[in-house]
């Protein structure tokens, strides 16, 4: 008898080359460690070398593939140096970001130029290194950048933020469409409030937690292990006809 079942495809990512910006702590290293546990190749870049090292050699020492590299964003010719001596990454997560916090009319242009530098400018760029090593060399990938709800709503004191999250939506459709005839992928994860180094000294404010918490309809604030699943799914052949999309993790944020 013929099986006409239908095939699920793999969660795994053996032979898959991988590269998390802000890999060092927080979503990112989450996402670095999902992807390494599913069976890719990651290249964990951050400024700092201490965080990267230390979390490229815990992977490697329990069986997985890592490697540590030193990389400022915000450089453009370090990011395009970057790329050009490596081989080509399948996979992207663009996650290095950065928030100030203030009402409109406190936000100074160097608040302007740091958050928007960082957040977008440097997410284009990089984006654009990985994409073009894989154009040119005839290969398959997914671009994954890190977005949040605030790409989607508007928050008090955020307009900065919101600025550079939607932008990063914007991007990521026409990133999809430039892209499609390459057979690479863009697509963004937008997560609610999510504990991190970056997110802890707002939500250890007691009224502001309680404000986060009557929003998020599940009842709690999000951890980072509440992204890795995502993470790998756009990663892989699992997601294989999805891109210009983006997956809310937020809890019901903004569902009302």
């Amino acid at each position: 008898m013929t099986d006409v079942r239908p095939r699920t495809p793999s969660m795994r990512l053996d032979g898959k080359r991988a590269i998390v910006t802000g890999a060092g702590r927080g979503l990112g290293r989450a996402a670095a460690t999902a992807l390494a546990e599913a069976g890719a190749h990651v290249a964990l870049a951050a400024r700092s070398t201490d965080e990267i090292d230390a979390l490229a050699e815990g992977l490697n020492s329990s069986g997985l593939s890592a490697e540590a590299v030193t990389l400022d964003v915000t450089d453009l010719g370090a990011v395009e140096a970057a790329f050009a001596r490596h081989e080509p990454f399948h996979i992207l997560v663009n996650n290095a970001g950065t928030n100030r916090p203030k009402p409109m009319w406190d936000v100074g242009v160097d608040d302007y130029d740091l958050v928007m530098g960082l957040n977008v400018r440097s997410a284009y760029f990089v984006a654009r290194a990985c994409a073009r090593k894989l154009i040119e060399e005839r290969q398959a990938g997914s671009l994954i950048h890190m977005g949040s709800q605030m790409g989607h709503v508007g928050g008090q004191n955020r307009s900065l933020y919101c600025a550079s999250k939607w932008a990063i939506e914007g991007m990521s459709k026409a990133f999809a469409l430039d892209l499609a005839p390459y057979n690479i992928r863009s697509n963004v994860i937008a997560p609610t409030f999510v504990e991190t180094p970056l997110t802890k000294p707002f939500l250890e404010d007691a009224r502001f937690r309680e404000s986060v918490l009557r929003k998020i309809k599940l009842g709690r604030v999000g951890q980072p292990e509440d992204v890795m699943g995502a993470v790998v799914f756009l990663a892989g052949d699992a997601s294989a006809l999805m891109t210009g999309s983006s997956m809310l993790i937020d809890g019901g944020w903004t569902a009302d």
